[in-house]
């Protein structure tokens, strides 16, 4: 199939100034003043974890096809539904994510059931372990996912293969060595699960192979041969300014495309109830700073080339 490029960067357009910042849980302060439609092409650019010098290309109908992985990270940053997913890889000349596949797009609709908890903390997460989708307080209790380069956005990957330069400043989950243990050997068992369903996925493969080169405490546990999903408990995340909360961790399964709702909460009344209370107000006050500094980047300074034509 040929590459239509007027339609992709068409598409793209589009689909970008539907976008709106508080739909991904991103700033929207600075960017009234430049009347930008929608998400910015940096914003963009830091969801699907491409380069602006990227998206500007598509926009504008230029460089090589992208690839599926960048059509279906594009996809899931601009929160499309399947059937503009599929155009969008039809656009790009190629075929939409085949059966029997790990499924790595969200539905609108449960986009909108995550945006609804507004005071908890809630994911979508990928049968492989992929942060598909998060809402703004599942970013202010764990750490911010849109600035977490793409390719660490998975629970296997934050708890197999750590690196001190991306994950600093992000929450822990587990306390204890006891508890962390018991975790990790769930979450290999939930992958060993997924890798018998989806036994000719390449991103499964490719993730696999990289976590058995970078880890031995991953191949140990691999190679005990312990299969299992994800189930309800409690756990203890450790977070970097509010300490140690023990809280509700509920897995809600979206069967038909094999993903998980992760949602923590706590009793009411509890200190963790009130922790999650104030987490709310310092994520918001953490946004209100961040979109005072970028207000404040900008103000002497010119937008870039490929911005300069934006509505």
């Amino acid at each position: 199939m040929s590459v239509d490029r007027a339609g992709l960067a068409a598409a793209i357009r589009r689909a970008r100034e539907r976008v709106q910042p508080a739909d991904v849980g991103l700033p929207a302060g600075p960017r009234r003043s430049r009347r930008v439609a929608g998400l910015r092409r940096e914003e963009l650019a830091m969801l699907a974890g491409i380069s602006v010098d990227y998206v500007i290309r598509l926009e504008q109908g230029r460089g090589p096809q992208p690839s599926t992985q960048v059509l279906g990270a594009l996809a899931r940053a601009l929160r499309l539904d399947p059937a503009s997913r599929d155009e969008l890889f039809h656009l790009a000349g190629w075929a939409p994510p085949a059966l029997g596949t790990i499924e790595l797009h969200v539905r609108p609709s449960v986009l909108r059931l995550i945006d609804r908890f507004v005071d908890l903390p809630a994911m979508v997460v990928s049968a492989k372990g992929d942060i598909l989708a998060w809402n703004a307080m599942s970013s202010a209790m764990l750490g911010d996912w849109s600035v977490l380069p793409a390719e660490r956005r998975n629970i296997n990957v934050l708890r197999f293969l750590p690196d001190a330069a991306t994950d600093a400043g992000r929450a822990r989950v587990g306390e204890t060595d006891e508890e962390q243990a018991a975790t990790a050997a769930q979450a290999v068992a939930a992958l060993r699960s997924a890798a018998a369903r989806y036994p000719r996925d390449p991103g499964l493969a490719a993730l696999l192979t990289r976590l058995r080169a970078g880890s031995a405490d991953f191949r140990r546990l691999w190679e005990s041969g312990v299969a299992g999903g994800w189930r309800s408990h409690r756990k203890t995340v450790v977070h970097p300014s509010l300490g140690s909360l023990t809280l509700d961790c509920d897995t809600l399964h979206v069967p038909d495309v094999d993903q998980a709702v992760v949602v923590y909460s706590a009793p009411p009344g509890s200190r963790e109830a009130e922790a999650l209370a104030l987490l709310r107000v310092l994520g918001t006050q953490r946004f209100a700073a961040e979109a005072a500094a970028v207000r404040a980047a900008e103000r002497p300074s010119r937008p870039p080339e490929g911005e300069r034509s934006d509505p």
